[in-house]
């Protein structure tokens, strides 16, 4: 049996102090006083005085090899950023260069707290190899388009990877993933949406993400993306939506009836559109909200621990709110609402719940005075106070290393 021994243990139900959480295989089977930890069969301890014990967070929405990309394209618009940048590389993509930037992407996801990442992108099955060496929760959905002129986007290579991978390892989860409602026909999306019903599956899409795509759809379909996704039944329970920040009054309120998840990527798209969509109406309105990196072209790190703060305080400015969304809500979004759009029984710190964890090191004058861990956590801390990760119980990340593989290291060495 695992401990792992905190100060401050904390998720969306509450803090406890001085605390030792026990683990048997990948579950976490018993909270304890960390006083009373002797009178349990543990072999292993991990943390200790001056530690902050969290739920992994789920980074809901990553292009994680998109990392080659850094650095290109900023200060430009969506549409083109994507049709002068980032497709006109994206089509010298090889499967090598795919794994080693996805390595150093999921890499830095896991360095600032992501124990599961949901990624959306080409060469899926070199992304699924990657976040296997790295130990990583992941689920993976090869990119589908087939109203744009992009090969390693064919439409049955996601058909290919979602068959071949959906039930080949424990922590590799296949999605389905078309692009977007601009770029796939309604041919591609019900054959998308039949499957997904087949095979009870994940559906991973971009949704409202700029005013072209929102135009393009009304044009070709007559319906707006959201009446356009409800009309042919693809906005369920299993649908995963990402951005929506161009929706109107009428599509907030079928998004937020609609049981499907939205991922907010507040970063890349404030970034990239200058905008912050309706988010904190779909949460008012009982919708699901998850949060995400998106990619580290658009938003420049793969830092969720930043990303909460963003979230708060970008859409406490679009609503001219200083009281909402609150701490505890970022922080939801993070853990509970990426993982319950993903079906993981996992964003708690409770018995019976996965060990997917992250311990942070308190340690730091950011901290000071440690009278409000919540806040402290989504307002003063940062990815680097991340000391260790563990997913289903396994220590992958301990303070610079990268448990699982040496790679990262001869990359970092080369580069």
């Amino acid at each position: 049996m695992k401990a792992i021994v905190a100060d401050y243990v904390l998720d969306v139900n509450g803090l406890k102090k001085d605390v030792a959480v026990l683990i048997e295989g990948d579950i976490i089977v018993n909270i304890i006083s960390s006083k009373n930890i002797g009178e349990f069969d543990v072999d292993e301890v991990y943390g200790g005085k001056g530690y902050l014990l969290i739920p992994g967070l789920a980074n809901a929405h990553t292009h994680v090899a998109m990392n080659r990309f850094r650095g290109f394209g900023d200060d430009m618009p969506l549409d083109k950023w994507l049709n002068d940048v980032i497709w006109p590389m994206e089509k010298e993509w090889n499967e090598e260069e795919i794994y080693k930037w996805a390595l150093i992407g999921i890499a830095e996801a896991i360095a600032n707290g992501s124990t599961t990442i949901n990624d959306h992108y080409f060469f899926a099955w070199q992304i699924a190899k990657a976040a296997k060496k790295l130990g990583v929760r992941a689920f993976i959905g090869q990119t589908m388009m087939d109203l744009v002129d992009m090969p390693i986007a064919d439409p049955k290579l996601g058909f290919k990877f979602f068959e071949k991978w959906k039930d080949k390892d424990s922590l590799i989860n296949a999605t389905l993933a078309p692009h977007a409602t601009d770029t796939v026909s309604k041919d591609l999306l019900m054959e998308t949406k039949e499957l997904a019903e087949k095979k009870e599956a994940l559906i991973h899409m971009h949704v409202s993400q700029s005013r072209e795509e929102v135009l393009r759809v009304k044009e070709r379909e007559g319906l707006s993306p959201v009446e356009y996704l409800k009309n042919t039944g693809t906005l369920k329970a299993n649908f995963i939506g990402v951005h929506g920040i161009y929706l109107s009054k009428e599509e907030v309120k079928l998004y937020a009836k609609s049981n499907a998840t939205l991922v907010h990527c507040p970063v890349s798209l404030a970034k990239l559109e200058g905008y912050v969509g309706p988010i904190l109406d779909i949460w008012k309105l009982g919708g699901k909200i998850a949060l995400g990196n998106d990619c580290a072209v658009s938003n420049n790190s793969m830092d969720m621990i930043l990303e909460m703060k963003f979230a708060a305080i970008l859409n406490k400015v679009k609503n001219n709110n200083p009281i909402m969304p609150t701490a505890k809500d970022v922080f939801y979004w993070a853990t509970l609402g990426g993982a319950k759009a993903l079906n993981l029984k996992a964003g708690l710190i409770e018995n019976g719940y996965l060990a997917d964890l992250v311990l942070i090191n308190t340690r730091k004058l950011h901290f000071l005075p440690r009278e409000n861990m919540l806040s402290h956590l989504v307002y003063s801390a940062k990815g680097s106070d991340v000391e260790k990760v563990f997913v289903g119980g396994e220590l992958i990340y301990d303070n610079g290393k990268f448990l699982k593989t040496d790679e990262l290291r001869k990359i970092l060495d080369i580069e």
